[in-house]
This record gives C-alpha cells, structure tokens and sequence, in this order.
C-alpha cells in the first residue's frame, strides 16, 4: 500500500504550495538561452591564508533556497526568470595555474555557446576573477570592473605567485584591465601595504575607501563611477569580496574584520551598480563555509545575486 507521507531520505520537507524557492529556478544547461547563467569556479589554494572558499558554490546555491522569488517592494515574482546553472568548473588537485587556466577555458566556452545574456560566477577566492575577466575581456572588449574589497589586492607576484591577492595586479600587467578602469569600494584601514596603495594610485585605479563610503550616499558614488567607466568600457564586470563587509555581518569570510560595510549598503550598492546596462557579470568570492555561522555569510551573497537579477530584470 502506497503512503505518500514516506518521501526520499533528505525529501521530506515542509511544502508550500504557493512558495517558489529562488533555487528552484536553477535549471541545468541544456541549450535554452536564458537571460541569465551562473557558473561555480570552487578554487581556494591559492588562498594567503586558510581558506574553505573551494566550498561556496554549493553554499551559496544551498542558501538561495532560503528565499523566496516574491519581491515584496516591486510586487514581481521571479519564478518564471530561469536561470541556466552551467555547473561547478572541475579544478586540478594540485596545479594552481592549471586550474586558473580551467576556469578561463570554461568561462569562455560559457561565452561561446551565447545561452545567457548576464553572468554570475560563484568563487572560490579571489584568484578566480582574473581567469573569468580574462574570458570576458577576450569577448567583449575592454572591461571595466566595480570591485567591492577591504583589499587592493594588487599584491606582487614575486612573493607567492598567482594567489587570491594578485588578481588586478595580473590584469594590469598582462593588459586583461587598465589601472584606469579599475573602480575599489570599501577598501579598508590597517588591511593594505603603502606600495599596493602606491601601485592603485600610481596606474590609475579609483580608490573608494570606507572612510569615503561613510561620508557620502553610496547610490551617488556608485552611479558616478558606474557612468564614468561606461563612456570608456565595453563590458563592465562587478566583483564582491566578502571581506568588504564588516566581520559582524560575515563570520565565514577569511579575512573578518572590523570597520567594514554593512550588508544593507553592499546588498543597495550591488542593486544601483547592476542597474546599469555594461553591468553584465558579478562574481561573490572569499566566503568559507567552514568558519560560517547559519550559512550568513552565503545567505549574504545568495540576496547579492538577487539584487543583481532584480536590477535587471525591473
């Protein structure tokens, strides 16, 4: 006899009929052209300090299903906006470059198929978004990039090689950006050498320091960087490092610490930044679900996401 109580182990959850969970409009690939794709880059060894970061992906996926696809302030339902869910890239188990060289090849080829019009990439560290613009850049041309961090992350190569704090620092000298086109958010006191702050400043990069978010509106600074990169960039790409937050609102970030951003002003400027057409790929790196407490930290990147989406889609 048939008892529709018993369900597959792990499947027998609370339902409500008139509740769409955001995780489940993740489709897998399958050819359609949606508007928007996600992609996990699970990449944490080249992490300066310990880090889970490889874990993410699925933590972040995990927490889009504790949110519904109802916006209350617009009154809209995502449920029908499908995204495509292309998958986690498979990393080589010892080989940095080789894996970073992976998440390139996959991004591109991501890019090839034309089955997504806007892009989100789940870290992993922050090494990862220098593959992920590169493929960008190969693409679309000269790339812009809104970079929220409590680092510049512009650290030398010759230290440690291609680590999480490098990435820009690689995308200026191999001419992936230009220092020029680069915008940072957020970057944080007694978190930076004078030479990386010297590098930002002497080959251009706009610099936005907390002192400076605390001073102004954030919606003003945003939409003025946002505009100035545009008239000289083709595509921009906009990347959160969870550190940019303040460790009260990201226990399951590496690199905590105090004086940072709080979620509400990130999750704002995620939404004024995305609302502007160049904006078309956002990446969340350093989160490390190891060191999370209830998955905030995910939680955090998961409503990123939706913000990015709602942007454009309202």
């Amino acid at each position: 006899m048939d008892n529709h109580y018993l369900k597959l182990a792990g499947q027998a959850k609370f339902v409500d009929s008139n509740v769409t969970k955001f995780n489940e409009i993740l489709k897998g690939a399958d050819g359609q052209k949606r508007q928007f794709g996600l992609v996990g880059a699970p990449l944490s060894k080249p992490s300066i300090s310990h880090s889970g970061a490889s874990f993410a992906p699925g933590a972040i996926r995990e927490a889009m299903a504790s949110y519904s696809t109802y916006s209350n302030e617009s009154g809209y339902d995502f449920k029908n906006d499908e995204i495509t869910d292309f998958g986690d890239i498979t990393m080589h188990p010892t080989d940095i470059v080789a894996s970073q060289e992976r998440i390139f090849t996959s991004v591109r080829d991501i890019l090839s198929r034309e089955e997504a019009e806007f892009h989100i990439v789940l870290g992993g560290d922050h090494s990862i978004s220098y593959p992920a613009i590169k493929a960008f850049q190969e693409k679309y041309g000269r790339v812009g990039l809104l970079q929220f961090d409590a680092h510049h992350d512009l650290r030398n190569l010759e230290d440690g090689g291609p680590t999480n704090g490098t990435p820009f620092r690689r995308a200026i000298e191999n001419q992936v950006l230009l220092g020029e086109d680069i915008v940072q958010i957020g970057i944080r006191d007694f978190t930076n050498a004078k030479a990386y702050d010297d590098y930002a400043h002497n080959h251009g990069v706009s610099v936005h320091t907390m002192e400076d978010v605390e001073k102004g509106s954030i919606d003003e600074l945003i939409d003025k960087e946002m505009s100035r990169l545009a008239e000289k960039v083709d595509f921009i790409y906009i990347t959160v490092d969870i550190d940019v937050l303040d460790q009260a609102y990201a226990p399951g970030c590496p690199a905590i610490g105090p004086g940072g951003m709080d979620s509400k002003t990130l999750l704002q400027a995620i939404k004024v930044a995305s609302k502007h057409q160049k904006a078309q790929a956002i990446d969340f790196v350093e989160i490390d679900p190891t060191l999370d407490f209830r998955n905030m930290t995910s939680r955090v990147a998961a409503y990123g996401i939706f913000q990015f989406i709602k942007a454009k889609i309202l």
